[in-house]
């Protein structure tokens, strides 16, 4: 890392409750959004290690209402393991370290967000699950997430990125990417476009049910790839869920269809050959019975009727969202290949 990097960070660190001098700092090459740096501290002769991380404001245009939504969520879920009687509670959630004036962030001369959290200690994680085991792992984690915050005390959360699982919303951009076709694509892609239109009479599926009151509005994750998931180092058993931005409401499905969708598939989202793409039953099962285990106590008969269902949908609104990137020119997902 440059000097001047080096420096900077350590201006940032000095912001923040933590005890003792800083040794060093590495970036870190998880995640693709935020900048994310692992310190190492010397606290009386003890090593520890904390993220300091940059917010990025291309994406999270509110980084004050990412971070107090990440700090009422954080603050419950250990109040709730300590209810419990859970060991070890700073593993087990991700805990936020305040600045001296007891704010969840500091704002930089550059008018950049930084902000800190205890690092996670003998956890790993993986990019995809490699067997029914860490599939059931997966489905326990997130379904402990949303067990543990169902009962969240005070006003609604901010909803960080408005509409982000709103297929309705989704569908409606497609169709004026189609309309508009800007740099004349869709001539590309006629039969991914006539086939996304086809399904128009059942993408409203999940909304009208809510509409009805069907299923309620809970708190949810929102960004349920594996790699979210942190496993132990010995037992390989979940420990916490990470990556706590795009914590909103929403409905419980939004987190298990896409679980369904990273977890399940034989191939990486992007695989061009299309045959070899399938749902792996074994993952399904273990998913869905590591997730419903742990969120039995607040899933209502509705809720667990449509979860199969939500695998289906939330798989065509990514879908769809790529579609409408490509239409417009790759504005928003990277590519790596003509026609990606």
């Amino acid at each position: 890392m440059p000097l001047y990097q080096q420096e900077h960070l350590r201006d940032i660190s000095q912001q923040f409750r933590i005890y003792g001098q800083i040794l060093h700092a590495e970036l870190c090459k998880i995640g693709h959004i935020n900048e994310t740096y692992t310190a190492t501290y010397d606290q009386g002769g003890v090593t520890v290690r904390y993220i300091h991380q940059k917010i990025n404001q291309g994406v999270f245009k509110k980084p004050v209402e990412v971070m107090e939504n990440v700090m009422r969520v954080t603050s419950h879920l250990q109040h709730k393991l300590r209810q419990n009687g859970t060991r070890q509670c700073t593993r087990r959630s991700l805990t936020v370290v305040p600045t001296h004036d007891g704010q969840p962030c500091y704002i930089d001369e550059d008018g950049n967000y930084w902000r800190t959290f205890v690092y996670v200690e003998r956890v790993q994680s993986f990019e995809s699950v490699q067997t029914p085991a860490q599939a059931y792992e997966a489905g326990r984690a997130f379904g402990e997430f949303q067990s543990l915050v169902a009962d969240l005390p005070g006003e609604r959360l901010h909803e960080t990125i408005p509409d982000f699982h709103n297929t309705r919303k989704r569908f409606e951009a497609l169709q004026q990417a189609i309309e508009a076709d800007a740099i004349d694509r869709a001539r590309n892609c006629l039969p991914e476009i006539e086939f996304a239109l086809a399904q128009a009479p059942w993408i409203d599926t999940l909304l009208d049910a809510h509409a009805r009151g069907d299923i309620p509005e809970r708190i949810t994750h929102n960004d349920t790839k594996f790699n979210n998931v942190m496993l132990d180092w010995e037992t390989g058993r979940a420990i916490c869920v990470v990556d706590l931005d795009t914590v909103m409401p929403g409905l419980v499905h939004y987190d298990f269809g896409d679980m369904i969708r990273t977890t399940t598939s034989s191939t990486m989202e992007d695989e061009p050959d299309l045959s070899k793409v399938h749902l792996q039953m074994p993952m399904f099962e273990a998913l869905a019975r590591g997730y419903v285990e742990a969120a039995r106590d607040i899933l209502t008969p509705a809720e667990r009727q449509y979860l199969a269902f939500a695998g289906k949908l939330i798989t065509f609104t990514i879908g769809i969202r790529f579609l409408t990137d490509y239409l417009q020119g790759d504005t928003y997902f990277r590519v790596h290949r003509p026609d990606h």
